[in-house]
């Protein structure tokens, strides 16, 4: 390029990452809404596909080419690489094919979004790190556990977009991003695990900071009204790398899609993915790691053995649902029984690998009288049973805690409540859409128009434009679904979503889907999205 690319981004992004992400994933709903209401997919123009930054813009023709500075505006639209000045006084629009400018549009948009994550971050640290107010009212422990190690993690993405700037500013037509990537996953972003590992210690501390210090509060609020904030809370800036991470997968994934197959840029993006996929999921781990130990600890506390006592902490144990459920007194037969105590509560705590069925005592205690492990559980449920038997399920037990074989007649609350618990039970059984021995050609789907946030270990947080194919839904209100960018599986309200309705858009979603996890796919599969039921 003619000048410096660094400085022409930085005066060239005038969104902060928070402001550019929100953006991006608003109009990438937007586009697949556009898509979904189409007869047929291949008609979408050019223009539309070119990148999820791109907002549909009918009067383009008439206006002089766009500048470099398009981006000052908040409100205006993303700029896109083929609306550089010097990508169009090039001519090489006219040369290249649609599917290599869609390509280019898709590795543009990490470069930019680094550049806008950078500013965010850059942000964070001079306006509210190196405050000197506040560096007045933190302790210098209370400091570490809320910025953590994020001077490392903004060293690395400058270093990073510099990686990424080099490379731009070599040819107009961009050849690669994604080596690059690949070499700073493996070499450098080892940071990024710190720094998310810490999240629980810094979500714990700046609420206690913001309930014990009026001056931290007040400073927090004074820091946030700055116009350089653009109405950003603090908070959203410390989850700033978190979100990054997890973002650049998504990007490497949109450039996997667009690669032509069996290409040494789609082996390259596969590698990419790869190593990103281990940061990410080690990210995961190391926020639910501590949560983890402090729970099973807590309900170790709680429990009373009435058989033998059964160890409830181990490092590779976790809590997967907990709560009270009804059962059903007496034997089967005494099924049509319609007395005032049919049932009688008992108290469920099923973790990853054992379920421990209890009975609540005084003081906020359970006694223990059963348990088997969980892969030694079998789950029926009873249909069309009348009213007082409605949401009842048989749960099984192969192997109790006495070496016998049990049964127990349980009812939900609901019919949700019910699904949730026989799916979180037996995590293989056949769902209403899906075996989970196979993989159907065309299942339902759903994407994310409004973000969820997990209430309960069996639920899935969802951000906004993620897709998922639907495993099962229940009557009341709730789905289960299967994430496709990582194939997480959870529960989630059904009113979060907008159901993706043309077959030809679901069965692209697949497609793009097995492609991206084609070279690990059968090992995540054993290994992945289960491990969480």
């Amino acid at each position: 390029f003619s000048c410096n690319l660094s400085d022409l981004l930085c005066s060239f992004l005038g969104l902060l990452y928070q402001e550019y992400r929100d953006k991006s994933t608003r109009e990438e709903i937007e586009t697949r809404r556009l898509q979904d209401s189409q007869t047929d997919p291949e008609e979408t123009s050019p223009s539309e596909e070119t990148s999820s930054e791109a907002e549909p813009t009918s009067t383009n023709e008439n206006k002089a080419p766009p500048q470099i500075n398009l981006l000052r505006n908040s409100n205006s639209r993303f700029n896109l690489w083929q609306d550089l000045p010097e990508v169009q006084s090039s001519g090489v629009l006219s040369i290249l094919q649609p599917d290599e400018i869609k390509l280019q549009e898709a590795m543009f948009e990490l470069v930019t979004s680094e550049a806008s994550y950078y500013k965010s971050l850059n942000l964070l640290v001079s306006h509210f790190m190196e405050n000197e107010r506040l560096k007045k009212i933190l302790h210098q422990s209370e400091a570490h556990i809320l910025f953590s190690n994020v001077l490392d993690v903004m060293a690395v993405s400058e270093r990073f977009l510099l990686d990424l700037e080099q490379r731009v500013e070599e040819n107009i037509v961009i050849s690669d991003v994604c080596d690059i990537v690949y070499q700073h996953t493996v070499n450098h972003f080892s940071v990024y695990i710190t720094y998310v590992s810490n999240q629980t210690y810094q979500e714990r501390a700046y609420k206690q900071l913001l309930q014990d210090k009026p001056a931290f509060r007040e400073v927090i609020s004074q820091l946030e009204l700055d116009p350089k904030c653009k109405g950003l809370s603090f908070s959203s800036f410390l989850i700033l790398p978190f979100q990054r991470i997890t973002r650049l997968k998504l990007l490497v994934q949109n450039i996997l899609k667009k690669v032509e197959e069996k290409s040494d840029r789609e082996s390259t993006a596969l590698d990419a993915h790869k190593e990103l996929e281990t940061v990410v999921k080690a990210c995961n781990e190391g926020v639910r790691k501590m949560s983890r130990t402090e729970q099973m600890i807590s309900i170790q506390k709680k429990l009373e053995f009435k058989i033998k006592s059964v160890p409830i902490i181990s490092h590779s144990r976790w809590l997967l649902k907990q709560g009270e459920l009804q059962q059903m007194n007496g034997p089967k037969t005494s099924r049509t029984l319609r007395t005032k105590k049919l049932f009688r509560e008992i108290y469920l705590f099923l973790f990853n690998d054992l379920l421990v069925i209890c009975r609540q005592i005084p003081g906020d205690k359970y006694q223990v009288f059963d348990s088997a492990p969980r892969g030694l559980l079998r789950v029926e449920e009873l249909e069309d049973q009348g009213q007082s038997l409605a949401n009842v399920f048989i749960l099984r037990l192969l192997e109790n805690a006495d070496d016998r074989e049990a049964s127990y007649m349980l009812k939900a609350s609901s019919q949700s409540e019910m699904k949730r618990w026989m799916i979180s039970l037996a995590p293989n059984r056949r769902t209403k859409f899906v075996s989970f021995t196979s993989r159907l050609v065309d299942c339902p789907q759903i994407q994310c128009v409004h973000p969820y946030v997990a209430q309960q270990p069996d639920e899935l947080s969802l951000e906004l434009a993620d897709v998922l194919n639907i495993l099962d839904k229940t009557d009341d209100g709730w789905i289960f679904g299967e994430r496709l960018h990582d194939q997480e599986r959870g529960w989630f309200p059904s009113s979060i979503g907008e159901e993706i309705l043309n077959p030809k858009i679901r069965a692209q979603n697949l497609k793009e889907c097995f492609r991206v996890h084609k070279s690990d796919d059968s090992q995540r599969r054993k290994l992945g999205s289960r491990n969480r039921q």
